[in-house]
Formats: C-alpha cells, sequence, structure tokens
C-alpha cells in the first residue's frame, strides 16, 4: 500500500515493488488484478482502497473487490470507502486483520446506480485539479537538495551516478583510512567518498567545531516511567521525530520523577534531534521550535546543541541527501540494527559560512516549503469538497 497515492486513491507512476518474469512463472498462485479493479486493504491500512490503472499482481494484504459493473459506479465506492467506511475500520481494527467474512457482512448505503454515476461525474472534474496541483508539489528533500546544490555547488547528478556503482577494487590500504577499520563495502563506496570529498573542498571545519556541549544520547524509559494522564514532560523518542519535525501526537508523557530525574536530558529551543538507530529512521532530524515545549529525548536519539550557527541551517543541511549519506556510510550493525553515535556525528563536515548567508538560504527554503504547504491545503479543500458530496448522498439515500 506504501505504492497507494492516498489524495486520489490510485497507484503512483512509479511503483516501488516490482516483480520478475521468472517470479511469476515460478509462483502459480500470485493473483492478478485486472485494470479498473477497486482493492482494499486488508492489514495495517485497513480500509484504504484504490482504482487499479494498470494490471497488478496483489500480495496477502489486499483484497479484489469485483463488483457487477452493471450495478455499481467504482469511482464513487471508491471514495465511498475512503471517505465513509474508512474511519469507521481504524477505529474498529487497530492494529488488527480484516478477513473476507468480515468485509463481507459490512453493509453499504442503497444508492441508486444512476445517482452513483451522477456522483462520480461531479468528482471527476475536482480528481482532476487535484492532479493538477499535485504536478506543482516538490518533496521537501527536494526543494532542500536543490538549494543548497545550487549555492554550494554540490554534483548531485555525478553523486546519483557513482550510488549505482557496484563493483570496484580497492587496495587494502583503504581499509585503513576507516577508523574503526572497517573493510565492508558500504565503508568504502565510491559515493560516500565523493560526497565527503565535495564537503571537505567547501569546509574544514565539522561538527564539533560548532557544538554549545558535547552531542549526547538521550534517556531510556520503562512502561510504568510512562504518566499519559498527569506528566507534564513529553518523551521524544525516533517514532516522534520520524516525519522530520517533533510529533507532539504521537508523544507521550513521562511521570515528574522521571522528568525530575533526567533534567541533564532535557530539550530546549533550537536544539537538534537526530535519530541514531532504526533502518528507514536512522539520520533523521528535528529541530525544537517550541519555547513552552517541555521534553525529554529517548536514549536512540542524540541532542545536538550549537553556538554561532543558525540552527535551522544547521537542520536543513542535515536533511540534505549529502549529509544523510554520511550517515548511511557510517551507520555501523546489521539489518535493522544499526546504530551510529555522537562521536562520528561530530566529525562530520559543517558548511562554514557567515551567518547573513545562513539566514538568507534559511529564508529561501522557508519560503519555498511554505508554497509547497499552501498547495496541500488547496488538495485538502479539494478532497473535502468530495466528500462534502458523498456525505450528502448518504444523507439522502
Amino acid at each position: 500500500m506504501q505504492d497507494v497515492d492516498t489524495d486520489l486513491f490510485q497507484l503512483k507512476n512509479i511503483c516501488k515493488s516490482k516483480i520478475t518474469d521468472l517470479a511469476i512463472e515460478e509462483l502459480k498462485t500470485l493473483y492478478q488484478a485486472k485494470n479498473n479493479s477497486l482493492i482494499i486493504s486488508n492489514a495495517m491500512t485497513v480500509g484504504l482502497s484504490f482504482l487499479t490503472d494498470r494490471n497488478i499482481f496483489l500480495n496477502q494484504n489486499v483484497f479484489h473487490l469485483d463488483f457487477d459493473d452493471t450495478k455499481v459506479n467504482k469511482k464513487f465506492l471508491l471514495w465511498y470507502f475512503n471517505l465513509h467506511l474508512r474511519p469507521i475500520f481504524e477505529i474498529l481494527f487497530t492494529s488488527k486483520y480484516l478477513s473476507k467474512d468480515e468485509l463481507g457482512r459490512i453493509k453499504i448505503h442503497d444508492i441508486e446506480k444512476s445517482i452513483q454515476d451522477e456522483i462520480s461525474s461531479q468528482i471527476e472534474p475536482i480528481e482532476q485539479n487535484i492532479k493538477e496541483l499535485k504536478v506543482k508539489i516538490k518533496e521537501p528533500q527536494e526543494v532542500i537538495n536543490r538549494v543548497f546544490a545550487r549555492e554550494f555547488n554540490f554534483s548531485l547528478e555525478q553523486f546519483e551516478t557513482l550510488k549505482t556503482i557496484k563493483v570496484f577494487d580497492l587496495d587494502i590500504s583503504n581499509f585503513g583510512n576507516n577508523k574503526d577499520l572497517r573493510n565492508s563495502v558500504k565503508f568504502h563506496r565510491q559515493a560516500g567518498q565523493f560526497v565527503l570529498d565535495e564537503l571537505k573542498s567547501k569546509t574544514s571545519k565539522k561538527i564539533k567545531d560548532f557544538i554549545l556541549e558535547p552531542i549526547v544520547l538521550g534517556k531510556g524509559i520503562s512502561p510504568a516511567q510512562y504518566d499519559d494522564d498527569n506528566g507534564e514532560y513529553y518523551y521524544l523518542s525516533m517514532a516522534t521525530i520520524k516525519n522530520w519535525k517533533f510529533e507532539k501526537d504521537n508523544s507521550r508523557l513521562v511521570t515528574d520523577k522521571f522528568a525530575t530525574d533526567n533534567q541533564n536530558k532535557i530539550v530546549q529551543n533550537d536544539d537538534i534531534l537526530l535519530a541514531r538507530s532504526g533502518e528507514g529512521t536512522i539520520g533523521k532530524v528535528a529541530i525544537i521550535d517550541d519555547e513552552e515545549l517541555q521534553g525529554i529525548f529517548a536514549d536512540f536519539t542524540m541532542r545536538i546543541r550549537l553556538k554561532d550557527y543558525n540552527c535551522l541551517f544547521a537542520y536543513y543541511y542535515f536533511r540534505t541527501n549529502y549529509f544523510q549519506y554520511l550517515v548511511e556510510i557510517n551507520k555501523k550493525g546489521l539489518g535493522n540494527n544499526t546504530n551510529i553515535f555522537p562521536s562520528q556525528i561530530q566529525e562530520f563536515p559543517l558548511l562554514d559560512v557567515l551567518l547573513e548567508e545562513q539566514e538568507r538560504i534559511v529564508d529561501e527554503i522557508k519560503m519555498e516549503l511554505d508554497a509547497q504547504e499552501k498547495i496541500k491545503e488547496e488538495i485538502k479543500k479539494e478532497c473535502n469538497s468530495i466528500d462534502k458530496i458523498i456525505g450528502n448522498a448518504i444523507k439522502n439515500s
């Protein structure tokens, strides 16, 4: 379901998961859904539905709903399921699987096919508006990378080309260049050396040259130390910063005693938290931008406090592909159990530019990101108008 566009409820242009012709031949049990099939998720994202615009193979976490096109309009059902039924599924099937029997017993409003067709015709131009708006959207990572590449002459295309190189030669002496004498391939990738050389050509400074105090790891917690009813301090874990910002709604509160005992692990405004473990999250950062926030950061994150440096500029720099790749080639461990430590992070290059220049770059990035948020708000308004159309149909049924 990661391949589903959750604004239009259709497959993204490029899907991450693909299989070979050999797999199709060997796995005779693979189920293929044809173009214009209505699919509904039965696990994790229970109730999330989409219409196919191509032939696809399905895994066990989705159902293909084979409706009679003479009796229902699939476009109408697509939005009906996502806007009306899915919120109910999210309440009833949290962390649970939806079975075929359970899905089959669900009653839907009896709305005449002609009315469904009329509603579908009303929805289609709104969908087109959403598509046109989505074309304008640029991912924050793309915006940040583009600005930094222009300002500091980063060769992003060459970097991406080098990342595709899987086979290369090394002298034994090269292994001595790694402080831990690591000889795994990832520690010596050409793309990694390229990034390091590029950054060193722009600056001789490291993160440790700008820290106000040593970078430290946070504090671990036990279940008994949470107090969601009476606590005043939030616990800032990896999960709360996985989307590049601290998400209070995903955070729990801790006991007063835990907070009192760990005042050396509190966060302040302009602190930067970096996730130091977990595939998919390691290296991600969040900046604390709330002066009233009371929080203690977790042991699988580290706190970076800078001096004489624009912290928002550092935050954006940490989000660039260059910095994130430094994390990639320096993290240690196997599988999902990878880690990176303050002693490594502090040695990473940090761009040394005038504060006025940092502020100018920050202002440009913020302006572009704000523009993207406005587009997203417009998309949300369009989706709400579809929701209203569906709601009226249900009310009048």
